[in-house]
């Protein structure tokens, strides 16, 4: 996961992408599914790493078999400004890559 974040933090969408499995699946916490395999993630994120303050700052990482839980505070660019939010991360690997996510975000935090 960590590869995964530096890529995300680099908006890189190349290194970003082989961290996902082909039928992979990313939804808003608990089951709202937001895309359905790599090229919907693709799409979402290319968009995504056009914001210019685009920042994800991890707090802690638990591991448990193959699930990963990332506790982080991303930093992005809302149509009102520079702001962030709190994310729960929760990623199910299989054969080194995530074939489910879940996002639980915080509400807006505007920055000064």
């Amino acid at each position: 996961m960590q590869k995964q974040l530096e890529a995300y933090n680099a908006r890189d969408i190349d290194a970003f992408m082989p961290w996902w499995a082909e039928d992979c699946e990313y939804y808003a916490f608990p089951s709202t599914l937001l895309a359905r395999n790599v090229a919907e993630i693709r799409e979402r994120h290319i968009e995504r790493f056009r914001e210019p303050d685009l920042h994800g700052r991890l707090l802690s990482r638990i591991v448990v078999g193959n699930v990963v839980v990332d506790h982080e505070t991303v930093t992005r660019t809302f149509p009102e400004g520079k702001g962030e939010v709190d994310v729960i991360c929760i990623y199910e690997v299989e054969n080194r890559k995530i074939v489910k996510a879940w996002f639980k975000m915080s509400e807006r935090r505007l920055l000064p």
